[in-house]
């Protein structure tokens, strides 16, 4: 009953930016234009981050440039 399923709609890729970890044993990235520091550090291992390409889907990220956001809470 396989017949009936719809084909499945080709999602375009891109070259995209990404923080990878540098920890051998750690399989964690993010992409860049979804990371908050200029030079992030793996959430899983707390490795340092390197910067590298990868093929993945698009994405548009609507927040704009999350590493330009202050920090903390502004005491006045």
């Amino acid at each position: 009953m396989n017949y009936r399923k719809k084909p499945l709609e080709e999602i375009p890729e891109e070259n995209t930016a990404i923080w990878a970890c540098t920890n051998d044993e750690c399989n964690g990235w993010m992409r860049d234009n979804f990371s908050f520091e200029h030079a992030p550090e793996c959430p899983l291992c707390h490795s340092p981050m390197a910067r590298s390409m990868k093929m993945l889907p698009q994405l548009l990220n609507s927040n704009g440039d999350l590493k330009s956001l202050k920090k903390g809470i502004s005491i006045t």
